[in-house]
């Protein structure tokens, strides 16, 4: 029996459709059954979360679902929101997108920032300055109306 399951958490049948060089945290290798006991709870439930758009495994060429460490995070995320938070299903959709969404344009503003140093590094040459002072660090003075 622990046999088969170690099997089974390896990816036993090697026919898991992903890229060659996944990060650890991404190689869906968990069968439904072992995820599911992974992250404390039925089968079932990891089923209708897939269903409802909050989980989508990676499948075999047989159909299979196969499950990541990031998708057990997940789902212990959605059990602790869930139960722990009082939030319904849609509304911990609706947060993981919002997540999403925020973490998307954290990395733009990253990847937009990098471009304007580098813009500016680019332009030193020419003026001498190379400065890029953040909005939100300038002091804001509130001057009194005179009467």
């Amino acid at each position: 029996m622990d046999r088969e399951r170690e099997t089974q958490q390896l990816g036993g049948d090697a026919d898991v459709v992903e890229p060659a060089r996944a990060p650890r945290d991404e190689r869906a290798v968990y069968v439904i059954s072992v995820a599911a006991e992974l992250a404390g709870v039925h089968p079932q439930t990891l089923r209708m979360y897939e269903r409802k758009g909050l989980l989508a495994p990676k499948r075999t060429s047989g159909n299979t679902r196969r499950y990541s460490e990031r998708d057990i995070e997940r789902i212990r995320a959605i059990q602790e929101l869930t139960q722990l938070g009082g939030i319904s299903l849609s509304g911990v959709k609706l947060f993981i997108e919002m997540r999403e969404q925020l973490a998307e344009m954290e990395r733009r503003a990253d990847e937009l920032e990098t471009e304007l140093r580098r813009r500016a590094q680019a332009r030193a040459g020419r003026d001498g300055t190379t400065d890029i002072v953040p909005l939100r660090s300038i002091t804001r003075f509130t001057w009194e109306e005179r009467s």
